[in-house]
């Protein structure tokens, strides 16, 4: 199964892991599960890092790279298909990130993994990871 997470997702994941359902970190964890974060939440994160809305132990350029590379997660590229289906999907959601996340999910026939309710208004497989 594939599993794409959200921003928040991922950085719960790194910081916090108790955030999440322990049923969720064993589904993330399993050997067989190919888990994705997308290039857009690595450039989120670096957007709210540099406007100071997001605080992290250190800049993302070593924050980044350093988990991960710990947790082997696939960086998921946006490609021009990913781009042009947002422009088909319905205003559930006004943040491009997650409408980016969506388009990018249904390209892949990935599971999103998020505590967003709002992304489960669109026709996407979510897990919730509460």
């Amino acid at each position: 199964m594939t599993f794409l997470l959200d921003t928040h997702t991922w950085l719960w994941l790194v910081a916090d892991p108790e955030r999440l359902a322990r049923e969720t970190r064993e589904m993330l964890a399993d050997q067989r599960a190919d888990v994705r974060l997308s290039i857009g939440s690595i450039w989120e994160i670096s957007i709210k890092y540099g406007i100071g809305r997001l605080t992290l132990p250190a800049p993302p350029g070593e924050y980044l790279p350093l988990h991960l590379a710990r947790q082997q997660l696939v960086v998921q590229p946006i490609e021009l298909d990913h781009v042009l289906r947002v422009a088909t999907l319905p205003m559930h959601h006004k943040d491009p990130f997650d409408r980016m996340l969506v388009a990018q999910a249904q390209a892949l026939r990935a599971t999103i993994v998020t505590a967003d309710v709002q992304i489960a208004r669109y026709d996407v497989d979510v897990l919730d990871v509460r």
